[in-house]
């Protein structure tokens, strides 16, 4: 079974549209896919269940039958950073209840499983905890989505040092193109030149999953 973690150079930068359509490709692969989001805050309650939208997008692809809660076991309702969420709730999230309900996903026999973190590489959990500390736990391989902007050169090289900081294999970027940005494809030239893995994909934003997922060049993930 193959894990993936994917992570991204800031919040907004596109993580769930990559994930998702990262899903798809897989999927029309024939792979049986897993999906996990361990956290999310901006939360619906509906039918008292908190339903995250990004959370469902992955279940909507996703090919393993699983409950929004088994994909998303912690969410909250405000839009802030979770850690504070928590707070406010007069809870804490706990790692290892975050490796809890992962573990739980390895029943399922999928030939992939993908998670899907929140924020940027370091978010905190509090109590000086980080959920790079679970990719950590498990040894997932990372999967690092750039927000193609000014200063991604930056936010990209710094993300991808502390990955391999923190003894994880980070094996290929995916440039995400949310909006227009200058000098794009000299920016992309750059990356390519200061990441040492490949590029997995390049995403403009097309709002069908299906042709987003076509833009996917699996074979570094599958080999």
């Amino acid at each position: 079974m193959l894990e993936f973690f994917i992570t991204a150079t800031d919040t907004d930068a596109g993580k769930t549209y990559v994930a998702t359509s990262l899903v798809c490709a897989l999927v029309n692969k024939g792979k049986r896919v897993a999906v996990y989001k361990p956290i999310s805050a901006g939360c619906q309650q509906i039918n008292s269940v908190l339903i995250n939208d990004d959370a469902q997008l992955l279940q909507s692809a996703a090919n393993c039958q699983q409950s929004i809660t088994d994909i998303n076991p912690i969410a909250f309702e405000p839009a802030i950073a979770p850690h504070i969420a928590a707070q406010q709730c007069q809870k804490t999230i706990d790692i290892e209840d975050i490796n809890a309900h992962y573990q739980k996903l390895k029943v399922l026999n999928a030939d992939v499983i993908i998670t899907e973190g929140a924020g940027g590489w370091r978010l905190p959990l509090g109590n000086g905890k980080f959920l790079s500390d679970f990719v950590k736990q498990n040894k997932q391989k990372v999967i690092l989505v750039v927000n193609m902007k000014l200063g991604c050169l930056n936010h990209a090289i710094l993300t991808y040092q502390s990955i391999l900081g923190d003894g994880l294999e980070c094996i290929a970027w995916v440039a995400n193109c949310i909006e227009p940005m200058p000098y794009l494809q000299e920016n992309i030239t750059e990356l390519k030149n200061l990441l040492p893995i490949p590029q997995l994909a390049y995403l403009s934003f097309e709002k069908d999953m299906e042709i987003a997922a076509q833009q996917f060049d699996l074979s570094t993930l599958l080999r």
